[in-house]
């Protein structure tokens, strides 16, 4: 997703106006406009106070080359729709929306989450249940989450 499509989008979310957004950044409203129609970019300074006001990451404002993935199930996260939240209702880039609810993890363990993908991806994918198994079990240990779950089991 492009920056202008990732303003506008976290700005619709918020329901408020280009005005409104512009009085926040102290800018002008055709600023805004220009941003959203890909016309301009903000500066570094005013992409970390939209990165404050709309509490997502620089990252995911940039139209940067690394591709945000969810660190629970390995999704791509290219909507801002499938981000999760926090309880305070913060968007969080790590995780999908089905991975992490308000602030809460949905799986707690490896099986948990296998259970739920292989026969999930198989149901749209021609791929065998014991292929997607093993793929599954190759990546998915390599994503934050998990490894940060057989760290702490490790120790």
């Amino acid at each position: 997703m492009k920056t202008k499509d990732v303003i506008k989008s976290l700005r619709i979310n918020k329901k408020v106006s280009q005005k409104e957004l512009a009085e926040k950044l102290f800018v002008t409203r055709q600023a805004v406009s220009r941003w959203e129609n890909g016309l301009a970019s903000p500066n570094l300074e005013t992409l970390k106070e939209l990165s404050n006001y709309f509490n997502v990451s620089i990252n995911l404002l940039l139209d940067a080359d690394t591709k945000l993935i969810c660190q629970c199930c390995g999704m791509p996260l290219e909507e801002i729709d499938h981000l999760s939240r926090e309880k305070n209702g913060n968007l969080n880039d790590k995780y999908c929306k089905w991975c992490y609810t308000d602030g809460e993890y949905i799986y707690k363990t490896f099986d948990e989450i296998m259970d739920f993908l292989v026969p999930h991806i198989a149901s749209f994918s021609n791929e065998r249940e014991e292929d997607i198994r093993n793929y599954l079990n190759k990546s998915l240990p390599n994503l934050e989450y998990w490894s940060d779950k057989n760290a702490k089991t490790n120790k």
